[in-house]
């Protein structure tokens, strides 16, 4: 409808200016100037809304009859042309209370607008209007919440807004400051729904009216993510505004790594659960006709996955230091890409095509944009915590799919056991991480202590494609719950942060070569031991592996380890043992 597209020009950026402005003046006790801010904004969206409304209503006529080619919705093109001065109205005041940090108010505005919309919309469909009725009471809606919107913001904040100079509002030099922070967010938005118009055109022309439903079904359900990482993005803008990086460095640094950190805490484990359930979850709602839904739904989801590296906190962050001209770039980094990408990709995948698109266009910006932070604002990422939560997110995924796959029951039951799976498996999951990491730096500050230039690591490449070979119970140990490759990939991480080179030996016959005698016998007779008959010993049967591991390294082939002098040495005897209270390795 044309109302929505010309809700696109709209906005000018002045809703972010407002936010901005507004949490920067109240952190640094300017009130006038929170004021200023207030007037000129609403005034700036009110004559906006008002023009764009009155444009809409105008060219009503010519745009049903030639742009839709459908006369009749003239009248329904009037009606909702209303909706574009009501959102000017609902956004400038939500933005205010955004700045001002009063949440409270802003869901209260948006819920009673969604419980009106509800309400009216039905009945007057109910009674008889029809598509007229629908779209007559989402106006109202939109304009009742507008006005009480407004309303609010006027006698709870600008109102009892401390004036102490009685200065008079600075309309046009306060608009114009807004505008120079504004127009490049006002460009990105434009840019970003234009190129979204144009996917939608792709993906209208190379794909069925039945793959486009099953990518409805999965847009629809993704929303459900969308619940954590909103509220989280709404509230990190005004936070960061407050600060600035020349005075406050250390707390700047601080608060945008929590920011990162407790973001992917909530996003994270969200999207992988989803990612993991996506099959029973989508069946569980919309039935077995959607065959498609879960696949896209799960690719959809990895874009969530980015909130590790700070997706949902840099934009916020660089616009609340006032360089929104960076987001720009950033945001034609991404057009860049994408815009060639889907006239590649959709034409011969469609929806997947699309997907892949979106996933591969995002990447070189978020990665262009953390260097700029690095660079301009000295922040990063912590790293090592995000790992942290992308690996506990993964590795409760699998278990999480490895178990709900192999289920015969109804989906709502795989559903429900899924999610228990997946909640369970997370909370062991996320601290077992920490202490897998804990361990290995404590390793790695012994191999320091002692001046270890080199550390051979077994090879285990493959190990999951001959898992068939190990007996049932070890099969499902090395499938679902081994988590090799995560400490492999922390192992390679740590040895260039400490200096120490890694290489990686084939464990063939490391295990069943005893390293006191050279030979293969049957010398294991339990887990963790092994009896050399020949040399009447007994050592651990790890730290045997581990001897023969060296041998292998240093020799090309498990050889006796007295060529290496550890032939009686305490530590086949005694082994470095580490063990996890909870909270430290000792």
């Amino acid at each position: 409808m044309a109302p929505s597209l010309i809700t696109i020009f709209r906005d000018w950026g002045v809703n972010s200016a407002i936010i901005k402005y507004t949490a920067q003046y109240r952190a640094e006790d300017k009130t006038t100037h929170v004021k200023n801010i207030l007037a000129a904004g609403i005034i700036f969206e009110v004559v906006l809304g008002l023009s764009l409304t009155l444009l809409s209503f105008l060219s009503s006529g010519f745009l049903a009859t030639n742009i839709f080619q459908r006369p009749d919705i003239e009248p329904l093109i009037q009606i909702a042309s209303l909706t574009v001065f009501a959102g000017a109205l609902t956004t400038a005041a939500q933005s205010a209370f955004t700045g001002y940090e009063r949440m409270e108010l802003y869901s209260a505005t948006i819920t009673f607008q969604a419980i009106v919309k509800t309400i009216l919309a039905p009945a007057l469909v109910i009674m008889g209007f029809g598509a007229f009725g629908a779209i007559l009471g989402t106006t109202i809606a939109t304009l009742i919440s507008g006005l009480i919107s407004i309303t609010i913001l006027y006698l709870t904040l600008y109102r009892n807004s401390p004036n102490p100079n009685n200065e008079k509002p600075k309309i046009t030099e306060t608009t114009k400051t807004m505008l120079r922070y504004g127009l490049p967010l006002s460009i990105l938005t434009i840019l970003a729904g234009s190129l979204q118009q144009f996917y939608n055109f792709l993906i209208a022309v190379y794909c069925t009216d039945a793959i486009i439903g099953n990518y409805q079904a999965a847009v629809n359900f993704s929303v459900l993510i969308t619940f954590f990482a909103t509220p989280i993005s709404t509230v990190l803008f005004p936070a960061f505004s407050k600060l600035n990086p020349q005075k406050e460095d250390e707390m700047f640094k601080n608060v945008f790594q929590y920011s990162v950190k407790y973001a992917a805490v909530l996003v994270v484990p969200a999207a992988a659960a989803v990612m993991a359930l996506s099959q029973p979850a989508v069946s569980t709602l919309f039935g077995e006709k959607y065959t498609y839904a879960p696949l896209f739904l799960a690719l959809m989801s990895v874009s969530y996955l980015y909130s590790a590296f700070g997706s949902l906190s840099l934009g916020s962050l660089i616009n609340s230091q006032g360089r929104t001209e960076v987001n720009l770039k950033l945001t034609l980094i991404s057009s860049a890409i994408g815009l060639p990408l889907s006239l590649l990709l959709i034409p011969n995948y469609g929806i997947t095509g699309l997907i892949v698109t979106t996933l591969t266009a995002g990447v070189p910006s978020l990665i262009t944009g953390l260097w700029w932070v690095k660079k301009h604002l000295k922040v990063t990422v912590n790293w090592a915590s995000s790992a942290k939560i992308l690996m506990s997110s993964a590795l409760a995924a699998l278990i999480t799919y490895a178990a709900t796959s192999q289920l015969g029951t109804a989906n709502w039951i795989k559903l429900a056991i899924g999610t228990t799976t997946f909640t369970v498996s997370y909370m062991i999951a996320a601290p077992l991480t920490g202490a897998i990491n804990t361990m290995l730096r404590n390793i790695f500050a012994i191999l320091e202590d002692k001046g270890v230039g080199e550390l051979y690591i077994g090879d285990l490449n493959g190990i999951r494609a001959e898992a068939n070979n190990h007996g049932k119970k070890t099969n499902q140990k090395i499938n679902n719950f081994w988590a090799f490759n995560l400490i492999e990939k922390r192992i390679m991480v740590l040895g260039e942060e400490y200096g120490v080179a890694i290489e990686k030996v084939s464990e063939r016959n490391t295990s069943k070569t005893c390293c006191l005698c050279g030979k293969q016998h049957n010398g294991r007779v339990e887990r963790g031991l092994m009896v050399c008959r020949k040399a009447h010993k007994s050592i651990n049967a790890d730290v045997n592996g581990a001897v023969n591991i060296l041998n292998v390294a240093v020799n090309g082939t498990p050889v006796l380890s007295t060529d290496l002098g550890f032939s009686g040495s305490k530590v086949l005897a005694d082994p470095l043992l580490l063990r996890w209270n909870n909270h430290e390795w000792s």
